[in-house]
């Protein structure tokens, strides 16, 4: 159908069915017979003849009006398809982690933005949970996660940035909050706080098969949802959480974070895109990500 109303726009536009039929390179009978069974698809005369040439009737304009902004975006969404199957694209949607951006993001779209400075980005600070269902939607180009990425990886393309070290949020009231280190295993016994499930998959998992590794199984007083509600309950409860050891630049109120010596204990940086063939900003993202990331030397454990 959408052939036959193009057809029919450009009719109208002509006033003449055969300087139409000139115009889409088609004979004039082809022509009549895609206007007849377009009528007949929508049920009455679309068109009518003067000594002029032809004019749209009321039913015309009414398809005219209904249908071309319609085809206008439909013309334009298969146009920016085949710009995205060529690998073109002018606009890049990110989802990231704020608590992860000024250290990995922002450095990378340093890069990006040397090689392709007109490509417009949409960046959108969002949950791991929110970040993979918007890859999963086709919302998002890239995720920038965390070592929940690790769930959805078989999904997507994945590439590991960087893998970070750990460190353990404490009351500041706690006995191990003066440490300038501590091992996984000085945890056995204490209370953990875990994290909503729903938002950030796997984090309490990585946290168990951590301190699995040092002959201990957490036991996990609360789950709340949000890093921010979990430092709070660390102070409330004098639990304990693990988090990677960019939260040591952090501060929180009546929080102390102290590293966690373990060779074993490590929290990967994950980014992730689409399958299929890679536009070149998600690609020159990538690239980007993986410069900044490589230049970057980790903290002396």
């Amino acid at each position: 159908m959408i052939d036959r109303i193009r057809a029919l726009l450009t009719v109208i536009e002509e006033g003449s069915v055969n300087r139409a039929a000139v115009r889409l390179r088609i004979t004039q009978p082809a022509l009549s017979r895609q206007m007849q069974a377009l009528e007949k698809e929508i049920g009455g005369r679309l068109l009518e003849r003067e000594s002029s040439g032809v004019k749209p009737t009321g039913l015309g304009h009414s398809l005219v009006k209904s249908m071309k902004p319609l085809l206008e975006d439909y013309e334009a969404a298969m146009a920016d398809l085949r710009r995205q199957a060529r690998g073109e694209r002018s606009e890049l949607r990110v989802g990231y982690l704020m608590s992860a951006a000024q250290s990995v993001l922002t450095p990378a779209l340093a890069l990006l933005r040397q090689s392709q400075p007109k490509l417009k980005l949409k960046l959108h600070d969002m949950s791991p949970r929110e970040q993979i269902d918007g890859l999963r939607a086709g919302e998002l180009d890239v995720a920038l996660i965390g070592q929940e990425g690790v769930v959805a990886a078989k999904e997507f393309h994945s590439l590991k940035l960087r893998s970070l070290g750990v460190c353990a949020a404490l009351s500041s009231e706690d006995a191990l909050a003066s440490k300038k280190s501590i091992d996984l295993k000085q945890l056995k016994g204490r209370d953990f706080i875990g994290v909503d499930e729903d938002q950030v998959p796997g984090r309490n998992r990585w946290m168990t098969t951590l301190c699995q590794s040092s002959g201990f199984k957490p036991h996990f007083v609360i789950t709340v949802d949000g890093i921010t509600n979990v430092l709070s309950q660390v102070v409330s409860e004098s639990a304990v959480t693990l988090l990677p050891d960019y939260f040591l630049k952090s501060s929180h109120p009546g929080v102390v974070f102290v590293p966690v010596t373990d060779s074993k204990a490590r929290w990967d940086f994950i980014v992730l895109w689409q399958k299929g063939r890679a536009s070149i900003p998600v690609r020159g993202l990538v690239d980007s990500l993986k410069t900044s990331s490589d230049s970057k030397t980790e903290p002396k454990r």
